[in-house]
């Protein structure tokens, strides 16, 4: 769908902050657990930043809408930050709506298949969070014949055993 109108751009500014000076949103209802930590920060440690924090101005300085895990895990660090002319409701809106939006894409697996395979990583960490990623959104291909091992069996034999990737079926031990 096209807009009939531009949108606007709420962006003022990129400024490179120290991230403990960031102030934590106090609405964020986003937790990460140490899983998402060790994985982001496996991607931080080979990649860096790529992208920026999202923030408001305050009256007690930057306020965060987007970015809590990246902020936590930098420190003193100077990191990139968006800063927007938002409202504080408005703020609330993207905080409420930001990620939300991101998870109702739908996966093509076809093409994450073919983009992880493309995809290295030299630490444990990344390479831990690409196979996760594998697993969690590329099936395993359906085979749509049994394969070729499985030896041929009577149509009358009772089968006891399913495969549940190829619906393959075949019985125990030979009577």
């Amino acid at each position: 769908m096209i807009a009939d109108a531009p949108f606007r751009d709420r962006i003022k500014s990129l400024k490179r902050v120290k991230a403990s000076s960031l102030i934590p949103n106090p609405a964020n209802w986003r937790r990460h657990p140490a899983g998402q930590m060790d994985a982001l920060r496996a991607v931080l440690s080979e990649i860096g930043f790529v992208g920026a924090e999202l923030a408001i101005e305050t009256p007690e300085g930057l306020m965060l809408i987007d970015g809590h895990a990246r902020q936590e895990l930098s420190g003193d660090q100077k990191i990139p930050v968006l800063v927007t002319d938002l409202t504080a409701e408005e703020a609330d809106t993207i905080l409420a709506t930001f990620d939300p939006l991101g998870a109702m894409a739908d996966v093509d697996a076809t093409a994450l298949a073919s983009l992880l395979d493309s995809v290295t990583a030299e630490s444990e960490g990344l390479q831990a969070l690409l196979e996760q990623i594998n697993r969690e959104h590329v099936p395993i291909p359906v085979l749509v014949a049994p394969p070729s091992e499985f030896a041929e069996v009577d149509e009358n034999i009772d089968t006891a055993y399913k495969c549940p990737t190829c619906s393959f079926e075949w019985s125990g031990a030979p009577k």
